[in-house]
């Protein structure tokens, strides 16, 4: 378990801790038959490049990916937890209010799906008092699906995940990811020095979009490190718990605990996140 993002303990300063119960089992089952669902409709739609000649033509054809997917997630999701909060925007961060909410990315790397590239998934998460308590990412081009239940470890296909052993960050494979389009000047401008830093200290640099796919390497030890500045709820929690519940390290990219509410976050494995840290502080 992580030593920050602690899955018995709340993941914001003030909020009461939540627990899990045998029940949340079954409904993490549940979820994880939703998200497949789910990317199976979005694969009927997947295969060739949408033609977009505006921004308006990009975002309208994001959104009717979008719609496919929350069409079968907010349904089946809402029915089996109906008291459950909704998070309407996958961009949107920061703290939730108290109790149940659904985070839900009906295609993350939902760009990537557009263009005909691989790199796109669903992914569900249940929080219960700012504490991910739950989670399911499916990717429907491989029919891979990643669960993780708070306390119960992190799975693919049910085997169990463990992050890497990797002790020297010179060794390691690292990855970063964009936040969000037209993100803040000066947030690109520390993106873009944390990759020049990484470039020096680790053996490859990753960058790509969607985070979770990054976050979904650290969990299977494929990747030894991922960070990002700014960032939002849907494309942190999923990833966040799955690489906590690996024995990840989840924390802010100055080392300290992570909160959805973070400027920055860092997910590594043990052997590595010292390292990390202070590479990204440079």
């Amino acid at each position: 378990m992580s030593e920050t993002l602690q899955t018995t303990a709340p993941a914001v300063p003030g909020s009461a801790p939540a627990p899990v119960s045998a029940s949340d089992a079954v409904l993490l089952a549940e979820t994880a038959n939703a998200v497949r669902e789910a990317g199976a409709a979005l694969r009927e739609r997947f295969g060739e490049v949408a033609p977009y000649r505006s921004r308006d033509e990009l975002m309208d054809a994001l959104a009717a990916n979008d719609d496919t997917a929350l069409r079968i997630l907010r349904p089946r999701l809402t029915g089996l937890r109906p008291g459950a909060g909704w998070v309407e925007d996958e961009l949107v961060g920061g703290a939730l209010p108290s109790g149940e909410w659904w985070v839900v990315d009906p295609a993350e790397g939902n760009v990537n799906h557009l263009h005909a590239l691989p790199e796109w998934a669903v992914t569900a998460t249940l929080v219960r008092d700012n504490r991910p308590v739950l989670t399911a990412v499916h990717l429907p081009l491989t029919g891979q699906t990643y669960t993780a239940l708070a306390g119960e470890g992190a799975h693919l296909d049910g085997r169990r995940l463990r992050v890497s052993r990797t002790a020297d960050l010179g060794l390691g494979i690292v990855a970063t990811s964009q936040a969000r389009p037209d993100e803040d000047e000066g947030v690109v401008r520390r993106v873009g020095s944390s990759i020049t830093a990484m470039l020096s200290d680790a053996l490859v640099v990753r960058v790509a979009v969607p985070a979770t796919l990054h976050l979904l390497d650290v969990a299977a030890g494929r990747v030894d490190a991922f960070w990002q500045f700014a960032g939002a709820r849907a494309d942190l929690l999923p990833g966040a718990l799955l690489v906590a519940e690996a024995g990840g390290r989840i924390s802010d990219a100055d080392g300290r605990p992570w909160t959805p509410q973070s400027a920055g976050f860092l997910a590594a494995a043990p052997g590595v996140h010292a390292q990390a840290v202070s590479t990204l502080s440079r």
